[in-house]
């Protein structure tokens, strides 16, 4: 074996030529013979050439082996750098220059919005416009089910009677009611820059603490208790005003020093005999709050037999909690001063400016300015009754008041395919600050996308400046694909109140981009002269940066939501293997459950996308000739308005010529039903609703008459003098499709999905009852048909002044009767609020229907 392997071996080492090659193996094999062992070498020889070949063989194979492994290897990690990438652009921010690096969002703008109620998911909440604040806020005890229970974050549980803002100017000045049970508390916000006062200012709270004027005198309560807390999110120590709270005009809670502020104060004085208690802790968890402080009082009451703070601190608290227990009726004033470290502070004077008599005066004068601002932005005194325009002030200070300030990170979902490869579920975007109005402080106290376009046509009317801030923070959540998290759940605040499934978005999906809806009303008033030459340039200015980030938006619906046919869209994430749904939900379209094509495939082509495209196309084409990017390479490749907004395109693919109503297209039947099934679960037998198809999908227009049908009509493409919009005008007032004396139905009663549960667990949402921005929409859309040339005028008139009436009278009907305005209206009995309360987001709208005031462009 030996021989052979030299042999071998040697072989190796000779230069490839046949000659060498045959020598070689002649003088091996001659060699060995002379020896005189041919005979016994003879198997050996055998042997040594299998040998050789063998291992030759495995040496070519070995080397193709180690190739083939370190090409397959090599193209595994391009192929997972490729993956990784791809993911990585997910969470990397757009390069370019940041909307609110502007110049008008420093300096004097930036301290003005520095402090506010920027806590829209507790009954009050203060903080700044920080990442990590000093926040502040108010709890009290009331009673359920004949127990005690705090008070604090804004819940439907608590069943209030009321709550809310009935004046706020988004700046420096609130006044809010809530009613629980017996109890009536007014708490009132006033911000103002005092002598010496460190950045952003003073500011106050005033607490009214009554019993219900209305109230039987048995139901009346005698006493309260009110907690006022103040805590570091920073984690730096508080200081104790004194350990024993002596009753007195003027009482220092609490102090401190922070980097943004210097030193502060927090004060309280009231002429009202108070008893005072305090409790101290140390956590950075300020989310838990109420549990913190509700277990204290218990641990307390338990140990002591009073419902009170122990008058106990842990050592270094940040947080600092008061109680004071009051006679009703009673007034507290509470008053944060700042900069209190610095020689010309003059604290005794600031203090008594935002306290007692002077703070009435104030506050009083406020109140007329949030009224005559009111009357100035939105002209409703001689277009509706008082008791209209009262809703309307409370609808906008709502608003106003709502606007939050989060700051946090997405949580970004993984595709499967890298989840069950890699392990990991999700991804952090980038941290990011969110100074943004929201829909529901009880239900939705967070960012929405499509939200907020609606949330803009009322504030950037109301207060440009802060407009354009809202605005400029959602461009800035832009990837450098051009996406944006449809929900922005930033910070443990605001996790708290989602369950933990429905947190992480999707990068695959979109949600409609209204924020250019606000953008063209903008630009049309700018054409028509209504803005003032300071707003005119502060809105170029915005537009200038805002560009690109716009493009890249646009560019990234483009790219992502496209059909398989020339200029059609389609939304996606749709479940096309669900068999629970009775129709797969929309959730990225806004409208969730609203019918689309029963079996999702590529083929589908969504009309109100198509429509959402449009109206962006048109406002990045006006943006640019504003700006003055005329050439095309300026511009970007997008679709040219022209291109989406061909009418005969349009009808092609989504009209109905029979009925004159537009409909998404997509593999549809409308034989598909739940049925209960029994299914096996481990040992046990459940029963589920599951999703049969009785008829075999094809593609066609997917016949469900409802806001869908509308969109060619909301966005004014159609003609004036066409046949259709005349098919549109019956379609809306036809009492056996969508009209209703509270508003516009979401579909017709004759669409055979009409208020069908979706799901065991899902009730209708999009599937009949009446929505406030799309009726705003179509109400919109009727004044501008109103106001054309065309056969159609006087009919479009005659609908825009009844739904007007119908809407006005049915919102305010529903805010008296129940203390609230709701996310949706009943289409059916009486047009009771449905839903969440209050949703002051977009049902705010009823201002500016009201005010008549409506987005004027035509696309």
């Amino acid at each position: 074996m030996s021989g052979g392997s030299r042999v071998t071996a040697r072989n190796r080492t000779k230069p490839r030529t046949g000659d060498g090659d045959s020598s070689t193996n002649n003088q091996g094999a001659t060699v060995g013979r002379g020896r005189g062992k041919s005979r016994d070498h003879g198997p050996l020889h055998i042997m040594d050439v299998k040998v050789r070949t063998l291992l030759g063989i495995g040496f070519s194979f070995l080397a193709l082996f180690l190739v083939s492994f370190l090409l397959y290897n090599r193209q595994a990690r391009t192929e997972e750098d490729v993956e990784f990438r791809k993911l990585k652009r997910v969470v990397t921010p757009l390069p370019a220059p940041r909307m609110l690096d502007l110049p008008q969002f420093q300096g004097g703008h930036k301290e003005s919005l520095y402090w506010g109620t920027y806590r829209p998911h507790v009954y009050l909440g203060i903080r700044a416009r920080i990442p990590k604040s000093l926040i502040a806020g108010l709890m009290w005890i009331g009673m359920k089910d004949g127990q005690y229970l705090l008070r604090h974050v804004c819940q439907d549980s608590d069943v209030l009677n009321t709550y809310g803002w009935i004046e706020h100017n988004g700046r420096d000045y609130g006044r809010q009611v809530l009613v629980d049970q017996a109890l009536s508390l007014t708490t009132s916000f006033l911000k103002e820059n005092g002598n010496g006062s460190g950045f952003g200012g003073d500011w106050a709270v005033r607490l009214e603490a009554d019993n219900v004027k209305s109230i039987s005198d048995e139901a009346k309560w005698s006493s309260a208790h009110l907690f006022f807390y103040i805590a570091d999110e920073e984690g730096n120590s508080l200081t104790l005003g004194r350990e024993g709270f002596e009753l007195h005009d003027d009482i220092l809670l609490s102090s401190g020093l922070r980097g943004d502020v210097g030193g502060w104060e927090v004060h309280l004085k009231s002429k009202d005999k108070i008893e005072v208690h305090y409790a101290g802790f140390k956590t950075l968890h300020t989310h838990n709050l109420t549990e913190l402080v509700q277990a204290t009082l218990a641990f307390n009451a338990r140990s002591t037999g009073l419902l009170a703070l122990p008058d106990a601190l842990e050592g270094s608290p940040n947080i600092l909690v008061f109680q004071f227990s009051v006679k009703l009726p009673s007034v507290l004033d509470i008053v944060f001063v700042s900069g209190t470290d610095s020689k010309s502070s003059r604290i005794i004077d600031r203090i008594n400016y935002l306290t007692g008599t002077i703070l009435t005066r104030k506050l009083d004068e406020r109140k007329k300015y949030f009224e005559d601002k009111y009357n100035r932005c939105f002209s409703t005194m001689d277009k509706v009754d008082s008791e209209a325009m009262f809703v309307g002030k409370a609808a906008i200070a709502n608003l106003l008041g709502g606007i939050g300030y989060f700051y946090g990170q997405s949580k970004i979902a993984l595709p499967k395919g890298f989840t069950q490869k890699y392990g990991e579920k999700i991804m952090s975007y980038w941290p990011a600050a969110l100074y943004t109005a929201v829909p529901s402080r009880s239900y939705f106290p967070r960012g929405f996308l499509w939200d907020e376009g609606f949330h803009q046509l009322l504030i950037w009317r109301w207060d440009i400046e802060i407009c354009l801030d809202i605005i400029g923070h959602w461009l800035d959540l832009i990837n450098v694909d051009g996406w944006i998290p449809r929900e922005q759940i930033l910070g443990a605040e605001a996790l708290s109140k989602v369950p933990d499934e429905f947190v992480p978005q999707h990068p695959s999906n979109g949600n409609p981009p209204t924020l250019f809806f606000v953008l063209q009303d903008l630009l049309s008033n700018m054409r028509l002269g209504k803005l003032s030459n300071e707003d005119m340039d502060k809105i170029s200015s915005f537009f200038g940066r805002a560009y690109i980030r716009l493009g890249a938006w646009y560019q990234w619906f483009n790219n992502t939501q496209s059909g398989k046919d020339k200029s059609t869209f389609y939304w996606h994430g749709r479940d096309n293997a669900t068999t629970r749904e009775l129709n797969p939900k929309t959730l990225s379209s806004g409208l969730d459950d609203y019918p689309r094509a029963s079996h999702p495939s590529e083929d589908e082509r969504h009309l109100d996308l198509k429509c959402w495209m449009l109206l962006a196309a048109d406002c990045l084409h006006s943006i640019s000739e504003i700006i003055g990017m005329q050439n095309a390479s300026a511009r970007g490749s997008f679709l040219t308005p022209k291109q989406l907004r061909n009418f005969e395109v349009l009808n092609q693919l989504h009209l109905d010529e029979v009925s004159g109503a537009y409909f998404d297209y997509g593999k549809h039947t409308e034989k598909v039903r739940l049925r209960w099934h029994d299914v096996n679960v481990g040992n046990t037998v459940k029963r589920e609703l599951v999703r049969e198809t009785l008829q075999k999908p094809h593609l066609q227009l997917v016949p469900h008459v409802g806001y869908i049908s509308l969109f060619p009509f909301i966005m004014k493409i159609i003609p004036p003098e066409s046949w259709i919009l005349g098919k549109q005008l019956e379609l809306i007032s036809n009492r056996s499709t969508l009209w209703t004396d509270y508003g516009i139905r979401s579909l017709s009663k004759t669409s055979s999905l009409y208020m069908k549960r979706n799901t065991e667990h899902d009730p209708p949402y999009w599937r009949g009852p009446i929505w406030i921005n799309l009726n705003y929409m179509i109400l919109a859309a009727l004044n501008h048909y109103s106001k054309v040339d065309g056969p159609y005028r006087s009919r479009a008139h005659a609908l825009y002044k009844e739904l007007r009436s119908n809407l006005i009278r049915n919102i305010v009907k529903n805010y008296y009767e129940t203390g609230y305005l709701w996310e949706q209206y009943d289409q059916a009995g009486k047009g009771k609020g449905k839903g969440t309360r209050p949703f002051t987001g977009w049902t705010s709208l009823v201002v500016l229907i009201m005010a008549e005031e409506f987005p004027s462009f035509q696309l």
